[in-house]
């Protein structure tokens, strides 16, 4: 279990989702989070691939990611965009995705979607050395990742069998996340000075911190 806490804003723990009740836990959320517009979502399986993370109050799932990486089997993406992935892999990419994105909606749920994707950066680029992240996204929110964090479309719009809905797939080179999060991380002053989610990510020295008490979790 990873502790995580800044008192004045928000206090959670961030765990791997690798019991029965951390999975149950983390599945209900993306139901509730994805069913209400409508896509069809199945549980999480027992199956170590891919690492989910989730956070957690103590109470209830606050937000939850899975971490996908590239395989013999390939990613989830390649369903819809293998001669996109193909191309980045020919040109040495080392690749992994981000998967079931689900964070509850509260006045807390920036910070805490910006320290979701900071910890599962971690696992990509620190322990993976990935160097491209993709995500499949509601056409309607690559606006917002590209604003945020700096993704850009690689693949047009197409229709996801897995929810039910359009699906746009965008890439982020984790080199230039690894950069943002040296320059503003930990600086939650710069917030609302810059429209970027890298102010609400943790320090550097905060992530070397984390990266360390996550390599004892395995």
């Amino acid at each position: 279990m990873l502790s995580t806490v800044r008192d004045e804003i928000v206090r959670f723990k961030i765990r791997l989702a690798n019991t029965e009740g951390s999975r149950s836990s983390a599945s209900y959320l993306i139901q509730k989070m994805y069913g209400w517009r409508g896509y069809a979502v199945s549980p999480l399986s027992a199956d170590k691939r891919p690492i989910t993370i989730v956070a957690s109050d103590g109470a209830q799932a606050l937000a939850t990611i899975s971490i996908g990486f590239d395989s013999q089997e390939k990613l989830l993406a390649d369903e819809l965009y293998g001669p996109e992935l193909d191309s980045l892999r020919a040109g040495g990419a080392r690749l992994c995705e981000f998967t079931r994105l689900a964070v509850d909606r509260n006045e807390q749920s920036r910070e805490v979607l910006a320290m979701m994707f900071h910890v599962a950066y971690m696992y990509a680029r620190r322990f993976a050395n990935c160097t491209d992240l993709l995500i499949e996204v509601n056409p309607r929110h690559v606006r917002f990742y590209r604003a945020m964090l700096g993704f850009e479309a690689i693949g047009e719009e197409r229709t996801c069998p897995r929810v039910n809905a359009p699906a746009v797939l965008l890439r982020l080179d984790l080199s230039y996340a690894q950069r943002q999060i040296a320059r503003f991380g930990g600086h939650r002053e710069w917030a609302t000075k810059v429209r970027s989610l890298y102010p609400l990510a943790f320090s550097p020295r905060e992530e070397d911190g984390i990266c360390g008490r996550l390599r004892e979790l395995g």
